[in-house]
């Protein structure tokens, strides 16, 4: 772990804050006339993902948290429990909760899709996995779309088909159900048909 200064504390930045990882949405060093300068921040922590404002001085300093990223498999989802396994060993499966996953993650998971995962190694060398994030681009079976009306593809516009994983999304005119399509996980939104 490296230690910050206060001015270091910047947006992207994953630091221990009431030791748990925080991620830091935004930062901004003000300086007035009278006063020390200082870094006033909004946190977001990784694992109860409450956010919060908080100020550090000239005097402070935080450590950077100390992460690893690792490939895991995601299974499938029962009853809002969200299974995945190591990819080299299948009977080490382990459940996720969906506040961990996220919202945009949890809707473009896909069964035995590999995806990577943010570990944490607390001070008693135990590894939590604090979030977990799809590839950004992934291709994906349209299952339903509604018919073309003919003609108005030549002026475009999109319609909302679903996905072979549930998650609907808005799609150029000319796609049909069976086609395969690559998604930007990130926005949500279509990209290309898929290569054959």
């Amino acid at each position: 772990m490296s230690l910050l200064e206060y001015n270091e504390i910047k947006e992207g930045k994953i630091i221990i804050f009431n030791n748990e990882p925080c991620l830091v949405l935004d930062g901004h060093v003000a300086r007035t006339q009278q006063r020390k300068p200082q870094n006033q921040v909004k946190l977001k922590s990784l694992v109860s993902g409450r956010t919060y404002n908080e100020t550090f001085r000239t005097t402070d300093q935080v450590d950077e948290a100390d992460l690893t990223k690792r490939d895991v498999k995601f299974l499938y989802t029962n009853k809002g429990e969200f299974w995945f396994a190591d990819p080299t060993d299948p009977a080490n499966r382990f459940k996720l909760d969906e506040k961990i996953l996220g919202e945009q993650t949890v809707r473009f998971l896909k069964p035995n899709e590999l995806v990577t995962a943010l570990v944490w190694t607390n001070d008693d060398d135990e590894e939590n996995i604090i979030s977990v994030k799809v590839p950004i681009k992934m291709a994906f079976k349209i299952t339903e779309a509604p018919p073309a009306i003919k003609g108005s593809t030549a002026s475009g516009g999109n319609k909302p088909v679903t996905l072979e994983n549930g998650a609907t999304i808005n799609v150029p005119l000319f796609l049909e159900a069976g086609e395969t399509i690559v998604v930007n996980t990130d926005t949500g939104e279509y990209v290309e048909r898929a290569q054959k």
